[in-house]
């Protein structure tokens, strides 16, 4: 079996911080915990343990933080975004909480995470949502975050072709 390479242990570990932190942003907004104490709960139960026989580095707790605290930083920019790609017919606060917090993470990574290309934010966020709903909903959270995508990194879907 060949090992992965660092390139892929590193996405494999951004992918379970992605997934963290959507599991965070989810509890602040059901049980509106403060930001301080969700980065102190889940840094202390994951970063620098052994998960799936990864160990997760400072690097990942500084994505995880980012991505976080990044999401409730820009919300009042964020919700328009996310509100703004969805069908007519739902708005943001009409979806559930989880998927509320995959699509605001990602718009988030879409628009300050120049550093990752945006299909790979698209397809990383469709990946955490599969953990958590349906197909269907999958399907969803694909349209609206590529059509975000397309609407703050258009040049590098031209660039694409």
């Amino acid at each position: 079996m060949a090992h992965p390479s660092p390139e892929e242990r590193k996405a494999n570990r951004r992918g379970a911080a992605r997934l963290a932190a959507v599991q965070a942003l989810y509890q602040m907004d059901i049980a509106s915990t403060g930001l301080n104490e969700i980065l102190a709960e889940f840094e202390s139960h994951w970063i620098g343990r052994e998960v799936e026989g990864d160990q997760y580095l400072p690097a990942e707790a500084a994505f995880f933080r980012d991505v976080v605290g990044g999401v409730v930083r820009e919300q009042r920019k964020l919700d328009p975004l996310v509100d703004d790609a969805l069908a007519r017919t739902w708005p943001l606060k009409r979806i559930e909480a989880i998927l509320r917090a995959v699509l605001r993470a990602g718009a988030y990574e879409l628009d300050h995470r120049r550093d990752v290309p945006a299909r790979v934010v698209v397809s990383e966020y469709v990946d955490v949502a599969h953990a958590f709903v349906e197909r269907e909903e999958t399907g969803m959270v694909n349209a609206v975050l590529d059509q975000i995508a397309r609407k703050l990194r258009g040049a590098e879907f031209e660039r694409a072709g």
